[in-house]
């Protein structure tokens, strides 16, 4: 017999007192009140178990909130962007100024039937990540087909679409749609990027033969493009055979921009249109989108301009060139150990819990927005103190005197 049947019994059919069964059955007077108000109204229902749900929930969010999710993930997918749970946050947080964690619009993602389960995909934690410390330290180009859409009665034809993308940053340096892609377009496409970002210290692409031919069974000699290359200093890095995930970002770059373009109303039937399309996908992609993979889901400009570029013979690796990830406490401060001893930073109260990034370059030290890209600080380490000072005068402003 359970617990609330006993005590039903005992008050009921036995005539006993409510705090006697209380006492006997180590419960409170006020459940067993409870219980007896409750059978005597609803009968022998009063037996079955209840749902232990708070009748409010403060923390939840509001119907406002909740649709605004909702508006996100459709207006998003609709328009061909990413519609993730870090993507949606991202523009609450930056657009409406409500901060609402990735795991909470997951499961009000999933609470609304918008997520479509995936069991079988290979989980995010099983693959090696590796990116490039620096800017132009290393750029991933690869290729990709793309169909036209159909002109009156003529069918759409076949192109292809050429990028150059930094490992680093994910910056799409540049974009391009051409009826073949050959190593001629290859080496000029690699010639206008250096002419706009400098010459980078190495290249990684897939084993095509406009890239390499190195499994051509040495024939042929080098191609255009490694010749250039050569030339130029730059270090070549090809993917081994069926490993696709080497050159993951610029593949993953690839198939976000042919999702976007895909969902355009007005699909183009050319080349020059196809370019206009690209052109406009790329500068949203560089400028505006966040990328969740980035410090603070930056966009790939911000990460970009944020550190010094690698160049070739200087060493991306140095004791006297890194890279720093911090917050501003409350003070308004940072740490920075050089030659073994900690400098605190000075960078203002009003910037506190700020995520920022330290470039240094021996003594030199700027301190940015790590989001942003906005520059705080711009100066030369005093070794000989611990503080560094911004520089502001000390206290409250006071007017002169007239």
């Amino acid at each position: 017999m359970s617990k609330a049947r006993l005590v039903i019994t005992a008050v009921i059919v036995e005539g006993r007192s409510q705090a006697e069964v209380a006492r006997s059955c180590g419960v409170s007077p006020g459940w067993v009140s409870k219980l007896v108000a409750r059978y005597r109204t609803e009968g022998d229902v009063a037996f079955e178990p209840r749902s232990r749900r708070p009748k409010t929930s403060p923390s939840a969010l509001s119907p406002s909130v909740v649709e605004r999710i909702i508006d996100l993930r459709s207006t998003l997918s609709g328009a061909g962007l990413d519609a993730g749970p870090d993507t949606i946050r991202w523009h609450l947080s930056h657009h409406g100024g409500v901060e609402v964690s990735s795991a909470t619009i997951s499961r009000y993602l999933a609470k609304a039937g918008l997520v479509t389960p995936a069991p079988e995909k290979r989980p995010r934690s099983s693959y090696i990540r590796f990116q490039a410390d620096q800017p132009n330290e290393c750029w991933q180009s690869d290729f990709t087909h793309f169909r036209l859409a159909a002109r009156g009665r003529s069918p759409g034809t076949d192109v292809e679409i050429l990028s150059w993308l930094d490992d680093h940053s994910r910056m799409a340096l540049r974009v391009t749609a051409h009826r073949r892609v050959t190593g001629a377009v290859v080496l000029a496409s690699f010639g206008d990027c250096v002419a706009d970002h400098g010459v980078p210290v190495s290249t990684l692409t897939d084993n095509g033969m406009v890239f390499t031919t190195r499994l051509a069974g040495g024939k042929g000699g080098r191609n255009a493009l490694e010749s250039e290359l050569h030339r130029l200093g730059v270090v070549q890095k090809n993917s081994r055979p069926n490993h696709p995930t080497t050159c993951g970002k610029v593949e993953r770059f690839q198939q976000t921009m042919k999702k976007w373009l895909r969902a355009q109303p007005r699909q183009p039937t050319s080349i020059d249109q196809l370019q206009t399309l690209i052109d406009a996908f790329v500068d949203y992609y560089n400028r505006q989108r966040p990328h969740r993979s980035l410090p603070e889901s930056c966009t790939p400009a911000v990460a970009y301009g944020a550190r010094l570029k690698a160049t070739i013979g200087a060493g991306t690796d140095e004791p006297h060139n890194r890279v720093r990830r911090d917050r501003v406490d409350q003070a308004g401060s940072v740490t920075l150990r050089v030659h073994g001893r900690l400098h605190h930073i000075g960078v203002g109260r009003t910037r506190a819990r700020t995520p920022v990034l330290l470039l240094v370059h021996d003594l030199h030290v700027r301190v940015v927005d790590a989001a942003t890209g906005e520059l705080y600080r711009d100066f030369i380490l005093d070794t000989s103190r611990d503080y560094q000072p911004t520089g502001a005068p000390k206290g409250p402003t006071r007017p002169k005197k007239p």
